[in-house]
């Protein structure tokens, strides 16, 4: 078996003096912007821009290109795709059985030649090594979302993967399949030692529940080469590229320092964070009552778990589609279009799949029965789907972050920072989503204002509400009733004064809205004092 100290130096494929081609492709890279400076001139400003975009392992090499590792990206993806290929093929000649406690310690390895092998196919990418971990107990995993092998591979292996831009600072990787459906992102050392420690207690979860909002992992490989490991992980997607995200959040629950920085807010769908959230949605999100307790139910499960394994420092990625918004703009027939064909594969991996919901029905709008987004009102009634996600769960309490959190809690509110012990981190965590970000929905948001005018004041005064759109979001019922005795019963006496005063009232508003019981009596006291009145003033007999 050969080492990583016997492999050639470099993952991409070379030719020719490195020298000579760095300068041909700055060269031509000065060429291409009219840049007509000397060589001398412009190579410490290409080193100096390298090291500004440098963020962790990832960086920019003098092309243009994204670096992991000083490996290129268009490298590591032909290598990634290389070895799932090779690793699912082998894995489906091996019987199915169950998973057994040895085999969350496995690891298998295979050398890639760059001029093949009897396993492997000649590349151009340069010789490296490819490790998969855990290939039985992954094997489970994908087979219990109901992913078949041949899925996978085609998913991830078919088509070129998409590299996401904006990766955010964790200095990680992220690719995306052609097909919506995975996200691989790479991880650092001890990240993916943490995530193999935690398999057994994950494989335990998946089997009580399989209902969560907890990235669901789908594989842990290793790219190797000139004595670099580069891992990575395969999740799930959670946000689908084919609907369009109008607002995005990354919420911990935390106020300290917790705002989108100004470089963040230049980018064309920026990720905003908790203050800003409680700036921009004081009122947060209304959902149905049954989405609301079911999501609140699996928050708690799910950070119970994270809190068992002492995980802290999570998020919950939120993304919102504006269904109105998307309607004006004309953007949803594209969205539509785009999402017909890509149905995700997975069980259990939409938003409204994992907080255990039945799926609902918003006017006409089909996108949330392709792509699992939870219905949900803003303050101004504005139709929406959330998508949503734990993310970063790969963050243990060990002495690094006891010490991040002694040092921030001298200088500021120790409650606030981000940072903190896993019960107090999952409790904060709950009770901000459940009262702050999530809201049982309100009668006055749920009908928008086109659906105003398509009530009819007839519909009000009979209190027909299974033919209203009110039923369908906010249906009037006994216990509602009892509490809100200015609200009218679902029956009205049918008494032609009453009627009329009704009717008058509703069209008098203009929108339709419910009457409150004083208003009423006061005017079927008016009325019936007049018609009084007049009985009085007209001669009998």
């Amino acid at each position: 078996m050969a080492t990583a100290a016997e492999e050639p130096p470099r993952l991409q494929g070379q030719t020719g003096n490195l020298q000579s081609q760095f300068w041909r492709k700055l060269s031509s890279f000065r060429d291409l912007n009219g840049s007509r400076k000397n060589a001398s001139a412009e190579g410490p400003s290409a080193s100096t821009s390298q090291a500004l975009k440098k963020i962790g392992h990832r960086g920019i090499d003098p092309t243009g290109e994204t670096t992991y590792k000083k490996t290129t990206s268009s490298a590591l993806k032909g290598a990634i795709q290389l070895g799932i290929t090779h690793t699912i093929g082998s894995l489906s000649q091996k019987p199915e059985r169950d998973v057994l406690l040895q085999d969350f310690e496995v690891v298998e390895s295979i050398f890639f030649p760059c001029e093949g092998s009897n396993l492997t196919p000649a590349h151009h990418y340069g010789d490296f090594r490819f490790k998969t971990y855990a290939p039985m107990a992954f094997r489970y995993f994908r087979e219990m979302f109901g992913i078949r092998p041949d899925d996978y591979m085609y998913s991830l292996c078919n088509e070129s993967l998409i590299e996401l831009s904006n990766s955010g600072a964790s200095g990680s990787l992220f690719y995306v399949s052609r097909d919506d459906e995975y996200i691989i992102k790479t991880v650092q050392h001890k990240e993916a030692e943490f995530l193999q420690k935690l398999l057994p207690g994950y494989f335990m979860n998946l089997n009580q529940n399989k209902r969560t909002l907890l990235p669901k992992f789908y594989g842990l490989y290793c790219v190797q080469s000139a004595g670099k490991n580069i891992r990575i992980a395969v999740m799930n997607n959670l946000l689908p590229s084919a609907v369009r995200m109008h607002l995005k959040y990354d919420l911990k629950g935390s106020t300290y320092k917790r705002r989108a920085s100004a470089k963040e807010r230049e980018k064309a769908v920026p990720t905003y964070k908790d203050l800003d959230f409680i700036q921009d949605m004081p009122e947060g999100l209304s959902l149905d009552a049954d989405k609301y307790n079911a999501l609140c139910k699996t928050l708690q499960r799910d950070c119970l778990l994270l809190q068992s394994f002492k995980i802290m420092d999570y998020s919950l990625l939120v993304g919102i589609h504006n269904v109105d918004q998307a309607c004006q703009e004309q953007a949803n027939e594209e969205a539509g279009a785009g999402a017909k064909g890509q149905v995700q594969k997975a069980l259990y991996s939409t938003a409204i799949e994992a907080i255990q919901a039945e799926v609902g029905h918003m006017g006409s709008m089909e996108t949330e029965d392709r792509t699992g987004g939870i219905p949900a009102r803003n303050s101004k009634g504005e139709r929406l789907l959330v998508y949503i996600g734990i993310i970063d769960i790969l963050q243990s309490y060990r002495l690094a972050k006891k010490l991040e959190h002694s040092w921030k809690a001298l200088v500021h509110d120790g409650d606030t920072v981000s940072v903190h012990r896993p019960g107090f981190y999952a409790e904060r965590f709950q009770k901000f989503m459940c009262n702050t970000v999530f809201r049982k929905n309100a009668c006055k948001f749920m009908l928008s204002p086109s659906e105003h005018d398509s009530v009819t004041p007839v519909l009000l005064h009979r209190l027909k509400v299974s033919l209203s759109p009110i039923n369908r979001f906010c249906p009037l019922s006994p216990v509602m009733l009892a509490g809100r005795p200015d609200l009218l019963p679902d029956t009205i006496p049918p008494r032609n004064p009453v009627a009329s005063a009704v009717e008058t009232a509703i069209s008098s508003l203009g929108s339709p809205r419910f009457l409150p019981a004083s208003r009423l009596q006061s005017n079927t006291r008016g009325e019936s004092s007049n018609k009084q009145n007049e009985e009085d003033s007209t001669p009998k007999g």
